[in-house]
């Protein structure tokens, strides 16, 4: 009886040492400089060439012709987006070439950046 619990203890204890010691190593790659991650991307990494088809002042929506949407997994295509604010409205005239950054604001696809080309 005693040999069993030792040996548990010992089995127990290198499985235990085992557990930490590949934590720590799936960690060595990481950067932890306490920054928040979308501060390691550029600005305009994530921004999808546009061309704006239609600005709907009242409903605040704006229809894009974009290519693909990487962030949230979409592919080319025309559709309308929510813009995330009214200056963004203002700025956007049909017809005209323009970047843009889409994501997902509360189960919304909401432009939350827009840059004129």
């Amino acid at each position: 009886m005693k040999k069993l619990i030792t040996l548990s203890v010992v089995f127990c204890t290198g499985l235990t040492l085992a557990g930490t010691a590949l934590a720590a190593d799936d960690m060595a790659g990481m950067k932890m400089d306490g920054s928040p991650m979308s501060a390691m991307a550029p600005d305009n990494a994530a921004l999808t060439d546009a061309v704006v088809k239609k600005v709907d002042p009242s409903t605040g929506m704006v229809t894009l012709q974009h290519g693909a949407l990487k962030n949230i997994g979409m592919s080319a295509m025309t559709m309308a987006y929510k813009a995330k604010d009214t200056a963004m409205v203002k700025q956007a005239k049909e017809g005209e070439k323009v970047k843009v950054r889409v994501e997902d604001v509360g189960g919304t696809l909401t432009i939350v950046k827009l840059v004129k080309q």
